[in-house]
C-alpha cells in the first residue's frame, strides 16, 4: 500500500537532521480492525534490518504503489535516508507485532503548515484497519509540530490507500495530476472524523473482546495433578462447565492432568489456541506468554498473582507482560484475574475460579476484583439471575470494563450490563462508551474506594483529584444507574434484566399488608415516585383469585406506569399460587411489576412467567427483601429510563472560537516552564481565543492612580484586591462597592489600605461598576485521570460552606449546560427567587460552554476560574479571573486510538 510519494531522494533530506528527544509518547499499542494487536513506535536507526527484512517481503503490487516503480531492494542510503529522522519535519511511525515491522507511515514537511504523507503496510497485514489507524497518529504527531495539513499522491488502482483518506472523515480535496490522484486534506479534527475514529474503535476492541469470550481452542497452563492448585481448579471448571471446544493442558511434569492430555510446553499443542488461562508462578509467567506470542495464541487469561499489587518489582513485571502480550497480537485479562465465563451453550465456558456456573441468562458482569469473584457470582445464582458472560479483570492491565462495554453494545445475547469498579482508568472514554451504550441497554455500576482517591494495590492508573461530585456527574451524563452496594446492584439488575422500563413514575401500591403498604408508599415518596391513588389493602387472608382480580385492575390503569405487590404469608409458607398469578398476569401487561414476597428473594422459579414479554424478554418478576428495596431498585430504574426517553443532547459549538491562536499562546508563553500563573493581560488574551470578555481592571498602586482609573472608566467604580488570600472577601473590607465621585474613592482607598495593612495597596484594581445580577462561579481543572472538569456555583459564603456545585465533564451538550446551571441548590436564585427577574441564563449556558471548549482542547491550562460572573437580566460580566498554565503529561483519551497503559 502506498501513498503520497514523499521525497525520497538526495542527500538534501538528511541535512535537516537535529538532535531531537525520541518521541516516546507518540508510542501506542493499538486494536485493528480483526480485534488483534500492534504496536505503534517512531522508527529509529536501528530499525535498518527490520526495514530491510519488511522490505523483502512485499509483493511487487504493493513496491509499486509505494514507489511508483518495481523498486525491489533498498540500498544502505536508502536505510539511512529512511531509519534517521528527525521526528519534526521527517516523522515515520512503525506498526510491530512480535517485534517484526508490518507497516510504516511518514510524512516531510513541504511547507510551513504542510507535509506530503506516505504509508506503507506488508501485504499479509492489509486490511487489518492499521491504515486508518496510522493516518490518526501521523496526524496527531504533524500537529504537535504545527502542520496543518496533508498532501497524497495515490495511483489510480490503489483503491485501498484512497479508501483509508476517503473514509477518514476529513474534508479531503482532490485533483488528476499526470495519471497520479493528489489528496489533500485539513488536520484539525472534525465532528465527523472523531465519530469515524470511535467507531473504528468501536468495532475493533468489540471484537478483540470477542476472540476471548468465544474460543475454540483452550489451554490451561500450569495445571498440576493436586486437586486444589489454582490452575487444576480452572481446568476441572471448564471440563465440568461442558466447553464445547478443545481443552489442553500444558505440564511438563505429566502427560495428562484430570484426564486432560498435557504437553511439555504451549509450542508443543498440535492445534492453533485462542485463549490460554495462564496459572504459573509470577517469574514464570514471561515465559509462557513468549510461547504463547510463538504459538500465535489470541488471548491470555492470566489468574497468576504476584504482579503491581506486591510492589515495584511486580509493577515491573507486569509492564513486561503487556509490552510482550500487546506486541505480540494478544489482549490479556488480568492477572491476578478471577477468570471469565460464558453461558451460550455454543460455547459453555467457565474458565474460573468459580465453583458455580451460573444460569443462562441477558446480563454481562465486570468485575475488578476477583476476591470478590465467588461471592458476586453465588449471589447472581441464588438470587436467580442469569448471565451472559462475566470477566474478571483483576488488576486490569489490558481488557478493561471500557472494552467490555464495546463488546456487550453489539452482543445479541446481552439486553444488560453491571460494573464492579475499583478504580477508573480511562474515564474519559468510560464516558462516551457508557454514553452510547446506555442509550441502548442499561448500565448498572457500583463504584468502591469512594473515602480516597488512590487506586487499589495492582491498579496501575493516574490518581484522581477529581471530587466525588464530579464522578457522579460523570456516571449521570452517561447514563449509568450507579448504586452504592453490590446487593443492591443485582436488585437493580434483577429488575432491568426481566422487566421492562417504566414509562413514568406513577405508582400502584397493592397487597395483603398494611404494614407492608405503608413502608412502600413512604419509600416511594422518598424517592421522587408518585403513589398513585391509595394503597390497595386485600387483606390478610387474600387468595391468588384476589390478587389476580386487583393486578388486573391496577395494570390496566392508564394512570398506573408501576406496580409494587406485597405479599406476607399468613401463618403458612408462601403461597406459590399468588406468585404464580403475579407473575403471568406481569407477562401479559406492559407494565413494570416488582414484588416483596418475605421468604421468596431472588427470582424463585414461582415468580418466572411461563412465556416472554411484548419486547421479547423473558418477563418474570423479581422479589425484595423488603419494600424499601423494592423501591429502590424501581426509582433508580424509573430515573434511568427517564433519562432514557429524553433525546440525546446536541453538541455545543460556541462561535468565534480561535483554537489555533490559543494553542499558540499557550505553547509560547508555557516555554520551557513547567507551570505559569498567567496575569491579568495573559488571562485576557487566553481567555478571548474562546470568546469570553473579561472586565476591564486597572491597576491602583496609588491612590492617584485609583482617581486616574476612575476618570477613564466612569463613575460608579468598585475597588478591590487581587491578593489571593482576600480575593472576593468583602466580609473582610477587600471589596468596596458603588463608589460615586473622587471624594468616596479617595476615602474608600485609605480605609481600605489602612484595614489591609503596608503592603496591600500593591495587589489594588479599580473596576467600573457592572451592571446589577447574581453573582456565580465557572470554573474548570484539569483532573490528571479525569481531564478536563467544569463547575459551576452560585457565589457567595454559603456556596462554600455546604460546596454547592455542579460538575460536568466535557465536551458537554446543550443538556449537560441546562443542567450544570440547574443543578445546584441555590438555582432558584437564577430563575426568579422571591419576584426578582430571572437572570440571562442563555448566556450563563454559552459562558459554561465556551469555557468548556477552552478545558477540552487545551491540556496544558490546568486550572481556570471566572469568579465572579455577574449575570443579570440581559448578559453578564465576568469580573475577574485566574488561570494557571501546567505542562501536560497527556490524557489517557487522546485522540489518535490507543490502549491505555
Amino acid at each position: 500500500m502506498r501513498a503520497a510519494a514523499v521525497r525520497d531522494g538526495g542527500d538534501a533530506s538528511l541535512a535537516s537532521v537535529v538532535d531531537h528527544p525520541y518521541p516516546a509518547h507518540w508510542e501506542a499499542d493499538v486494536v485493528l480492525r480483526d480485534g488483534g494487536t500492534a504496536h505503534l513506535r517512531p522508527i529509529r536507526p536501528d530499525d535498518a534490518d527490520r526495514l530491510r527484512r519488511f522490505h523483502a517481503r512485499l509483493s511487487d503490487e504493493t513496491i509499486y504503489f509505494r514507489f511508483f516503480s518495481l523498486y525491489r531492494e533498498l540500498s544502505e542510503k536508502d536505510m539511512l535516508r529512511f531509519t534517521v529522522v528527525d521526528q519534526v519535519d521527517r516523522v515515520a511511525l512503525v506498526a510491530t507485532v512480535g517485534g517484526e515491522m508490518i507497516g510504516v507511515v511518514r510524512y516531510e514537511r513541504t511547507g510551513p503548515h504542510e507535509a506530503e504523507v506516505a504509508f506503507n503496510i506488508e501485504d499479509a497485514h492489509q486490511g487489518r484497519g492499521l491504515g486508518s489507524v496510522f493516518l490518526e497518529h501521523i496526524a496527531a504527531a504533524a500537529r504537535e509540530h504545527g502542520i496543518g495539513s496533508f498532501l497524497a499522491d495515490v495511483l489510480p488502482n490503489n483503491r485501498k490507500m484512497l479508501r483509508v483518506f476517503q473514509d477518514a472523515g476529513y474534508v479531503v480535496r482532490q485533483d488528476m495530476e499526470e495519471g497520479v490522484v493528489r489528496l489533500g486534506f485539513d488536520l484539525e479534527p472534525t465532528e465527523n472524523s472523531r465519530s469515524v475514529t470511535q467507531d473504528r474503535e468501536h468495532r475493533a476492541e468489540a471484537r478483540s473482546v470477542q476472540r476471548l469470550l468465544r474460543p475454540a481452542t483452550v489451554v490451561v497452563v500450569g495445571a498440576s495433578r493436586s486437586e486444589h492448585s489454582i490452575g487444576r481448579t480452572v481446568l476441572r471448571h471448564i471440563v465440568e462447565g461442558g466447553f464445547t471446544g478443545t481443552v489442553y493442558v500444558v505440564n511438563p511434569h505429566a502427560d495428562e492432568v484430570g484426564g486432560v492430555r498435557s504437553y511439555a510446553r504451549v509450542t508443543d499443542v498440535p492445534t492453533d489456541v485462542d485463549l490460554a488461562v495462564v496459572a504459573v508462578a509470577a517469574e514464570q509467567v514471561e515465559q509462557v506468554v513468549a510461547e504463547c506470542a510463538v504459538k500465535g495464541v489470541r488471548g491470555l487469561v492470566v489468574v497468576s498473582s504476584g504482579f503491581a499489587e506486591v510492589g515495584e518489582q511486580g509493577r515491573e513485571r507486569q509492564r513486561r507482560l503487556v509490552r510482550l502480550a500487546r506486541g505480540s497480537g494478544m489482549r490479556v485479562v488480568g492477572p491476578s484475574s478471577f477468570g471469565l465465563l460464558v453461558t451460550d451453550p455454543d460455547v459453555s465456558l467457565n474458565a474460573s475460579l468459580s465453583p458455580v456456573m451460573p444460569p443462562r441468562g441477558r446480563v454481562g458482569f465486570f468485575s475488578q476484583s476477583g476476591a470478590l469473584g465467588v461471592a458476586i457470582l453465588d449471589s447472581a445464582a441464588s438470587r436467580g439471575l442469569g448471565i451472559s458472560s462475566f470477566v474478571s479483570a483483576g488488576n486490569r492491565v489490558d481488557v478493561s470494563g471500557n472494552d467490555l462495554m464495546q463488546f456487550w453494545e453489539d452482543d445479541a445475547g446481552t439486553d444488560a450490563v453491571m460494573l464492579y469498579l475499583e478504580s477508573l482508568g480511562n474515564p474519559r472514554k468510560f464516558s462516551r462508551v457508557a454514553r452510547r451504550l446506555s442509550r441502548r441497554k442499561p448500565v448498572v455500576a457500583v463504584k468502591s474506594a469512594r473515602a480516597h482517591s488512590s487506586a487499589p494495590h495492582g491498579h496501575v492508573v493516574r490518581e484522581s483529584a477529581a471530587p466525588a461530585a464530579a464522578v457522579e456527574a460523570l456516571f449521570r451524563q452517561a447514563g449509568v444507574i450507579r448504586v452504592d452496594t453490590i446487593h443492591t446492584m443485582f436488585d437493580v439488575g434483577a429488575l432491568v434484566a426481566h422487566q421492562s422500563l417504566p414509562g413514568g413514575r406513577r405508582v400502584a401500591i397493592l397487597g395483603n399488608s398494611d404494614a407492608l403498604a405503608m413502608l412502600a408508599a413512604d419509600a416511594c415518596v422518598d424517592a421522587g415516585l408518585v403513589v398513585a391513588g391509595e394503597p390497595r389493602q386485600l387483606g390478610a387472608q387474600a387468595t391468588a383469585p384476589d390478587f389476580a382480580a386487583a393486578l388486573a385492575e391496577v395494570l390496566a390503569d392508564d394512570g398506573v406506569d408501576s406496580v409494587v405487590a406485597l405479599f406476607s404469608p399468613p401463618l403458612q409458607p408462601a403461597d406459590e399460587d399468588v406468585a404464580t398469578v403475579l407473575a403471568q398476569a406481569a407477562a401479559r401487561a406492559d407494565k413494570t411489576v416488582v414484588s416483596t414476597f418475605l421468604g421468596m428473594p431472588g427470582i424463585p422459579d414461582a415468580l418466572r412467567a411461563a412465556g416472554v414479554a411484548a419486547d421479547g424478554r423473558e418477563c418474570s418478576v423479581p422479589s425484595y427483601p423488603t419494600p424499601e428495596d423494592a423501591v429502590r431498585a424501581l426509582a433508580a430504574v424509573t430515573d434511568y429510563a427517564q433519562w432514557r426517553r429524553t433525546p440525546a443532547g446536541n453538541p455545543v459549538e460556541p462561535s468565534g472560537l480561535d483554537v489555533r491562536a490559543a494553542r499558540a499562546f499557550v505553547a509560547r508563553t508555557l516555554g520551557d516552564a513547567e507551570s505559569l500563573e498567567l496575569g491579568q493581560e495573559q488571562q485576557r488574551e487566553l481567555l478571548a481565543c474562546y470568546g469570553i470578555a473579561l472586565w476591564d481592571a486597572r491597576r491602583a498602586a496609588t491612590v492617584e492612580q485609583a482617581v486616574a482609573a476612575a476618570a477613564d472608566l466612569g463613575y460608579p467604580v468598585a475597588l478591590k484586591t487581587t491578593a489571593g488570600h482576600l480575593r472576593h472577601r468583602s466580609d473582610l473590607g477587600a471589596v468596596r462597592l458603588d463608589i460615586d465621585d473622587e471624594r468616596g474613592l479617595r476615602a474608600a482607598y485609605d480605609a481600605m489600605a489602612l484595614r489591609l495593612g503596608p503592603g496591600a495597596a500593591a495587589h489594588f484594581v479599580l473596576q467600573r461598576m457592572a451592571p446589577v445580577g447574581v453573582a456565580t462561579v465557572v470554573a474548570s481543572v484539569e483532573d490528571p485521570s479525569f481531564g478536563p472538569v467544569v463547575s459551576f456555583g452560585v457565589g457567595g459564603v454559603a456556596t462554600e460552606l455546604l460546596d454547592d456545585r455542579a460538575y460536568g465533564i466535557p465536551p458537554l451538550t446543550d443538556d449537560d449546560l441546562r443542567g450544570l446551571v440547574r443543578g445546584v441548590r441555590a438555582a432558584p436564585l437564577l430563575f426568579g427567587h422571591r419576584g426578582s427577574p430571572p437572570v440571562d441564563t442563555a448566556r450563563l449556558e454559552d459562558l459554561i460552554a465556551r469555557l468548556a471548549r477552552l478545558a477540552d482542547d487545551l491540556p496544558d491550562v490546568a486550572q481556570v476560574e471566572l469568579n465572579p460572573v455577574l449575570v443579570g437580566v440581559d448578559g453578564l460580566a465576568v469580573l475577574a479571573a485566574s488561570c494557571r498554565l501546567v505542562r501536560s503529561a497527556g490524557r489517557t483519551d487522546r485522540g489518535a486510538r490507543a490502549l491505555l497503559g
